[in-house]
């Protein structure tokens, strides 16, 4: 019996691609993703007593995307001047 071809697909493979303070920043993130037809993600972390930034996001994508992902938020990041933290870590999915 032959498998189907999704089966050999990687899945869960999602990383945090960067950490964003500002919301302009982050909403021409998003648009330049869009643009360049990158699928991703938001996650707002929960406040703790060491991070309280409400604004913080996490810009998560698929690691297959990873290295035009990267290479779009520089060019927004360095053009504009806005600070970003990039994470290049594998995500924590919490639905898993």
């Amino acid at each position: 019996m032959e498998q189907p071809l999704y089966t050999s697909l990687k899945v869960n493979n999602e990383i945090e691609l960067c950490e964003v303070e500002d919301q302009e920043c982050k909403q021409l993130i998003e648009k330049a993703l869009l643009h360049n037809r990158i699928s991703y993600f938001i996650r707002w972390p929960k406040s703790s007593i060491f991070h309280r930034r409400k604004d913080t996001c996490i810009i998560c994508i698929n690691d297959n995307s990873k290295d035009l992902a990267e290479d779009v938020v520089r060019s927004i990041c360095d053009e504009k001047g806005y600070p970003v933290k990039f994470l290049m870590r594998k995500s924590q999915n919490q639905y898993l």
